[in-house]
């Protein structure tokens, strides 16, 4: 059954990378949570999507050069008046839930990686029980082969819309195959079916991000592909118990 990972907690149905958004997450009967980690200033690793709290808080700044406390003063946006939490919490959250994580490695300001940040976001979900747990994930080879340094975990490589169109699904397999790397996803208005047997041809496992609205998530499940994110977990849910009931 193809599996359905809540974007940021859900971002349309609770707010982007909020503490609801992850506590409702971590009740619903689906498969996966997935989130983006930053590091700051004073060594603490907090979930949060972009580089800055610009675009969604009422705070300005770059989480890498600010305190832990600083970034828990900023409030999200559409939000109960929530603050970002740490990678730490939302370990706390999801121990004894069903849900398991899917980690993006996140660049920072002008798409750069972290120095040295992998190892550490590794050593933190392994030292709450939830390494185990995870599959990464980044659009980036670096922190794909940093990754494969630092754990066996599953890797799966985001492949933007302008990598997959000038490099071309052949090449971006090879690119794959070549850095170890078992599995890609890209944006669900670029699959089809036979980009999807081209990367399953290549031993290489398929899946979807950005899958938000109906036609969005049918067209996720009628591919068949192994899993896609979506800010709207509910109406996911909904739409692939009809579709695996329309099959019985």
């Amino acid at each position: 059954m193809t599996r359905i990972a809540s974007h940021r907690g859900g971002t349309l149905e609770f707010g982007d990378s909020t503490p609801t958004g992850f506590r409702a997450t971590s009740r619903l009967p689906l498969d996966e949570v997935e989130f983006d980690v930053h590091p700051t200033a004073d060594g603490a690793i907090m979930v949060h999507h972009d580089p800055t709290l610009d675009r969604t808080t009422d705070t300005k700044g770059e989480i890498r050069q600010l305190a832990e406390a600083e970034v828990r003063a900023a409030r999200i946006d559409y939000s109960r008046g929530e603050s970002p939490i740490s990678l730490a919490e939302l370990c706390a959250i999801y121990a004894t839930s069903d849900v398991d994580f899917r980690c993006e490695i996140k660049p920072g300001v002008g798409g750069r990686a972290y120095d040295d940040f992998v190892p550490r976001v590794v050593a933190e979900l392994d030292r709450h029980g939830m390494l185990e747990r995870t599959v990464f994930s980044s659009f980036l080879i670096r922190s794909m082969d940093e990754l494969g340094r630092a754990t066996t975990r599953p890797r799966l490589w985001l492949v933007s819309p302008p990598v997959l169109i000038q490099l071309g699904i052949h090449a971006v397999v090879e690119l794959a195959r070549a850095h170890g790397i078992p599995e890609i996803g890209v944006n669900i208005d670029h699959a089809d079916r036979a980009l999807m047997e081209i990367v399953a041809g290549a031993g290489l496992e398929f899946g979807c991000w950005a899958a938000h609205d109906s036609a969005q998530i049918t067209k996720a499940l009628t591919l068949g592909v192994k899993v896609f994110t979506t800010d709207r977990p509910s109406l996911a849910i909904d739409l692939r118990n009809d579709f695996h009931g329309g099959m019985a």
